[in-house]
């Protein structure tokens, strides 16, 4: 696997374009993830875990099939893109949540932070590999620095990686892995239909498997004690804390490489971190401090490349 020099790196961004639109978008995208947690515990204990993903999914493909229809844009120009987009559901979606769920249920919360750093190597080795796009030391310098942060954030020492928590370790890696191949492969196909029509096909295969599963999973939970409230959060986690941050990754990936997607999913322990200074007044330590400028330099490292490509472009015009 060869690392290009840094005056190889070519980015498709017209003239007019910039990246800090897409920037801005993944930051809300870890924005709105970092709300997930707190509205999804408040979930779960009225709901199982499989029925929270079917109404996700259901809530998400429904929202864009109203949106696309009224828009008059719900078909796809190339029918092969159908079955492109079926596959991408699977990693994307399905393997993505199902894989997440089942391995944080067998293994520590510490275990998963810490292993969630692998989904941006996942996904510029896999963009690499499939010439998606370039390797470059200052990129993987970026990502080191960004992951270190990050696990300093988290403290390995809060992790257990022991036979006990193995298959859930798997399921974990496994699940940065199928994340990570979406991420990469989605490019191109999102760029060629748009990413509101993308994602409402994505959700619409999703649904075909998450929607009965979770319907079936509810069988057993007397849904008429289930608190007004609780639905009000189900409806939020359906449309804030999945249909907006599936729409907003997926314009991102149209404008920057994959793997700068990717690494921005660092942000949401530092985010996570803040909120809980902000809202349930924790403090702020010194090792916070140096962690969040860790990961903040790999960030300008792994992204700088976007700016620098479009400046010595242009001048090439």
């Amino acid at each position: 696997m060869a690392i290009a020099n840094d005056n190889q790196d070519k980015v498709n961004l017209s003239d007019d374009e910039s990246p800090l639109g897409a920037f801005a978008a993944l930051v809300a995208v870890q924005l709105f993830y970092g709300t997930l947690p707190v509205a999804g515990k408040v979930v779960l204990e009225h709901i199982p875990a499989l029925a929270l993903v079917g109404f996700r999914v259901g809530i998400t493909a429904a929202v864009l099939v109203i949106f696309q229809t009224a828009r008059g844009r719900v078909w796809l120009p190339n029918k092969g893109d159908y079955g492109r987009f079926a596959v991408l559901c699977v990693f994307g979606v399905l393997l993505n949540q199902y894989l997440f769920i089942g391995g944080l249920a067998l293994t520590r919360a510490s275990n998963a932070s810490i292993l969630a750093v692998t989904i941006p190597i996942f996904t510029l080795i896999i963009s690499v590999m499939f010439r998606y796009e370039k390797l470059f030391w200052l990129k993987v310098v970026g990502v080191a620095l960004a992951a270190a942060g990050v696990i300093f954030l988290i403290d390995p020492r809060n992790a257990s990686f022991d036979s006990a928590t193995t298959q859930g370790d798997i399921m974990m890696v496994l699940n940065s892995l199928a994340f990570g191949i979406y991420v990469a492969v989605s490019k191109d196909i999102i760029s060629r239909n748009g990413p509101f029509r993308s994602m409402m096909w994505v959700f619409i295969f999703s649904s075909i498997v998450a929607v009965p599963v979770g319907a079936f999973s509810l069988s057993t939970v007397d849904l008429a004690r289930i608190p007004a409230s609780v639905w009000t959060l189900i409806a939020y986690i359906g449309i804030g804390a999945t249909a907006a941050p599936y729409l907003l990754n997926a314009y991102a990936v149209t404008r920057v490489k994959p793997s700068t997607v990717a690494i921005f999913i660092y942000l949401q322990p530092v985010i996570g971190v803040i909120l809980a200074v902000i809202f349930l007044k924790e403090q702020m330590g010194a090792s916070f401090i140096l962690a969040s400028l860790l990961v903040f330099a790999g960030l300008f490292l792994a992204t700088r490349r976007n700016a620098a490509a479009r400046v010595a472009e242009g001048r090439t015009k």
